[in-house]
């Protein structure tokens, strides 16, 4: 796995072994960075679930002005640190080494809403949809946040407007797909 644009661009990142995390592609991750480059520069990035760091440490990489990354596993914590150390971006970043709904009730403290939070739990386990229903009524999502789920294919995401979210997109790949979210009506 590598970082695909930006200052650190071509830098490998190192993975953790075994099954315990699914480092998203290159292939995709370049599909998915095409999708929201344009707005990447500036914000402010939550990478929930966040493995290595791979997602997050590219949005840093095309100008993201800060990133969260939020993962329980201690090995995964200590990748995601290495990775920003590798890539020199430590600086705007800020690892967080618990589960996401205890990051999330953290943050919350901030009362500051990100412009992309990004998400890609362990399949089956329902937990994008804890973290949604989280998300859909606390201040760290407005109106202006994308989210952004990676999920598998098969993945029942009906419940979406009765916690007031929106589907605005939807890119299917082969074995899973990213959903596009916005809190109340799609954006403009």
């Amino acid at each position: 796995m590598r970082v695909i644009a930006g200052s650190a661009r071509r830098l490998r990142l190192k993975t953790m072994d075994g099954m315990e995390t699914r480092p998203t592609t290159d292939r995709i991750k370049e599909t998915l960075f095409n999708m929201i480059q344009d707005d990447l520069y500036g914000c402010a990035f939550l990478d929930l679930f966040a493995g290595s760091g791979g997602i997050g440490i590219e949005a840093l990489s095309r100008g993201a002005e800060r990133a969260v990354f939020v993962e329980k596993d201690k090995r995964a914590v200590s990748c995601i640190r290495e990775n920003l150390a590798a890539t020199r971006l430590e600086d705007r970043a800020q690892v967080m080494g618990c589960d996401v709904l205890s990051a999330l009730l953290r943050l919350e403290e901030r009362k500051q809403a990100f412009d992309f939070i990004f998400m890609d739990p362990p399949y089956g386990r329902g937990l994008e949809k804890e973290a949604l229903s989280y998300l859909a009524h606390s201040a760290l999502a407005d109106g202006n946040t994308r989210m952004i789920v990676e999920t598998s294919i098969g993945t029942d995401t009906g419940y979406l407007p009765e916690l007031g979210l929106t589907l605005v997109r939807e890119k299917v790949y082969k074995t899973n797909r990213h959903l596009f979210i916005t809190k109340g009506e799609a954006m403009k």
